[in-house]
């Protein structure tokens, strides 16, 4: 689906659903500004589009075949970026779900592509049938509007990480399970998989000039901040990193003591019978006992065995082995 929106700015006003067939009259005037949004596309559509602006076929076979990884190439008259939104949902096995934006900067255009819909462009395209705020300020601003709806839907999801890294800190210590491994690693798959996708994001505008497109001067306010957000992001997913290795490591230590510990209870009730199998073993095959015709015969054998256990038990609490 294609929809277009063009900010006029002779007359000052948004109109929709603008014919791609003739665009040069419309991108003659350098003061307007034309956004495409094309979602869940088909091939004849995205081939539609990419004649109406000439695009060249590699940047359009990027937008038909999924990236993990977002980068930025210029060509003749225009760039071509792609980046990355998230999907999350912890009932999922892989709760984190990258859903790729390729977008398209002229000079004063700009073309989005995407497969699956997106709800902060959604937002922007209600902005757009009614305001002009936000496409009067020039494609650098309608750039970061994108980009930043984009970004902030990273801070609800580093929230929710936050919270299930403290709750699982007291499980450890409290209810340690199989459970909680399970968590541990589906913790560490998330935050991976949002790292591939911020660090490359954050290479692309950590330099306003360079490789990178010129902002117009006006608007680096904007892209510092947005540079503010992306290094943010990046350092909070640095950071619960850290205390998920950490946190692990504890567990896993705890899990190791609390193991020795229960065969260090195992080793000493072993020990402690051991004397005491040997004993009756020895005597349980037809060995006569000692004055075995005499009751106290049985009940000195009986008293030895205890006092022999009682004694390891004492020698055992001297060395603190229980």
């Amino acid at each position: 689906m294609i929809k277009t929106y063009l900010y006029d700015n002779k007359n000052q006003d948004m109109r929709h659903d603008i014919s791609l067939d003739n665009l040069h009259p419309i991108l003659a005037n350098k003061e307007n500004m034309l956004w495409v949004d094309l979602y869940n596309f088909t091939e004849q559509e995205i081939k539609y589009m990419a004649n109406a602006f000439d695009f060249h076929e590699l940047a359009v076979e990027d937008c038909m075949h999924y990236s993990p990884r977002a980068k930025l190439d210029r060509y003749d008259d225009y760039h071509f970026l792609v980046i990355h939104a998230i999907r999350y949902n912890e009932e999922r096995d892989e709760e984190i779900m990258l859903v790729q934006l390729n977008i398209f900067l002229g000079e004063n255009y700009i073309v989005t592509v995407h497969k699956n819909t997106l709800p902060s462009l959604g937002r922007l395209a209600k902005i757009c049938l009614t305001d002009i705020k936000v496409s009067d300020k020039g494609r650098d601003f309608f750039l970061y509007s994108i980009i930043d709806g984009l970004v902030d839907e990273y801070f609800p999801v580093l929230d929710r990480i936050g919270d299930r890294i403290e709750d699982l800190e007291d499980e450890i210590y409290e209810r340690p399970s199989r459970e909680t491994t399970d968590e541990f690693l589906a913790l560490k798959r998330t935050i991976l998989t949002m790292r591939r996708a911020i660090t490359p994001q954050r290479r692309i505008f950590y330099n306003l000039t360079g490789s990178s497109f010129i902002v117009n001067e006006d608007n680096h306010p904007y892209y510092l901040d947005l540079k503010d957000h992306l290094e943010r992001i990046s350092d909070t997913i640095d950071g619960y990193k850290d205390l998920v290795d950490g946190a692990l490591a504890t567990y896993s230590s705890i899990i190791s003591a609390r193991t020795n510990e229960t065969m260090r209870v195992l080793t000493v009730i072993s020990t402690i019978f051991m004397p005491l199998t040997f004993v009756t073993g020895f005597f349980g095959m037809n060995v006569p006992l000692p004055d075995q015709e005499s009751v106290w015969s049985t009940v000195s054998i009986t008293m030895g065995l205890i006092m022999v256990s009682l004694w390891m038990v004492v020698l055992f609490r001297q060395k603190k082995w229980m």
